[in-house]
């Protein structure tokens, strides 16, 4: 006895699924995101919602869902579990549709690719990167989609990882194709996601660059030569293609993490001078203590001052210069924080 054939709904739902294996699928029906099979399974389990169960064309199917405009809470509780989620929503009306309700994604959401506010701190960066290797190094590249600060590297291994320890990015993506002992340790630390070799070739990167930025060429940028971090930047421009993030506007420019500006400091050294964040229950960190910024662009540029401390002499007077033309005009200071206030 041959098998009962599959609902239109759910060929439709296998067929979206298919481009999205590796994602949890939140598909809109009617006036509910519903889950199947695999997806129910563990939606059910971080959310804490009602595993159900439902015929499909002759077998069972695991099956969990909530209300759309639920989506908000659910969606964060999925990314903040390390999880990627595709939102499928219902592209008509469904009144005026003559068959099956066309369907799409609209969002990939991921852990370092999110606006939700439960899920983003506006006093800190949530960055995005990107890592791959060559003969000289590794090149990396940093991007808050947030704010649209986007910063690349070229170090060797030591200095690369000091780099990853201080921006402590949200998801790391790298080359699925090569092997290299560096970069799945430093993926291991996070949420990591292997992207097709071809998305790292430098030709994909310099046209994906040059696209978004509208230049002939990267020399404004001061990488021209760095094909790595180059490499790296495409790849996470690549991405917020692939995750429907389109909106990239805000994204202008990119910033050389300079070798020898900076002291390195790695996640020990962080971490147990409690620089950001404390050890120990009620404690403070040196960030919270310092923290009287008026604007969340103001904490996360002094957490990158502690985070990244000057090594350049002329760039440390240059810095405390200002820090004093502000004490010595205490009109000036007061009036500017009164513009910042209505930021």
């Amino acid at each position: 006895m041959s098998k009962p054939a599959a609902t239109p709904l759910m060929r439709q739902h296998a067929a979206i699924k298919a481009k999205h294996p590796d994602a949890v699928l939140l598909f809109r029906v009617g006036d509910f995101y519903e889950t199947f099979g695999g997806d129910a399974v563990t939606a059910s389990r971080v959310l804490g919602i009602t595993l159900t169960s439902r015929n499909n064309g002759g077998s069972r199917e695991e099956l969990a869902g909530f209300p759309y405009h639920q989506l908000d809470n659910y969606l964060h509780k999925l990314v903040r579990a390390g999880l990627r989620v595709a939102v499928c929503d219902q592209l008509e009306d469904p009144k005026q549709a003559k068959t099956i309700v066309q369907r799409g994604v609209t969002q990939v959401a991921t852990p370092g690719l999110s606006f939700s506010e439960q899920l983003v701190d506006r006093r800190d960066n949530h960055w995005l990167a990107a890592l791959c290797a060559g003969p000289s190094g590794y090149g990396a590249a940093f991007l808050d989609v947030t704010t649209g600060e986007f910063l690349v590297a070229e170090e060797p291994a030591d200095a690369m990882a000091k780099l990853i320890d201080s921006h402590a990015p949200r998801e790391l993506l790298f080359p699925k194709g090569r092997a290299d002992g560096f970069i799945e340790a430093q993926a291991g630390r996070t949420f990591g996601y292997a992207l097709d070799d071809w998305a790292f070739t430098t030709e994909f990167a310099r046209e994906r660059l040059l696209g978004q930025f509208g230049t002939n060429s990267l020399k404004g940028f001061g990488i021209e030569d760095l094909q790595l971090a180059q490499r790296a930047a495409g790849a996470v421009l690549h991405y917020l293609g692939e995750t429907r993030h389109d909106r990239l506007a805000h994204i202008s420019r990119l910033s050389w993490l300079r070798p020898g500006h900076h002291v390195g400091l790695d996640r020990f050294t962080i971490r147990n001078l409690e620089l950001v964040a404390t050890t120990s229950d009620g404690g403070r960190s040196l960030l919270q203590s310092l923290d009287r910024c008026t604007t969340p662009m103001g904490s996360r540029l002094l957490k990158r001052w502690i985070l990244f401390p000057l090594l350049d002499r002329a760039a440390i007077h240059a810095r405390l210069d200002r820090v004093q033309a502000l004490l010595e005009a205490p009109g000036l200071k007061e009036g500017l924080g009164a513009e910042l206030a209505a930021v």
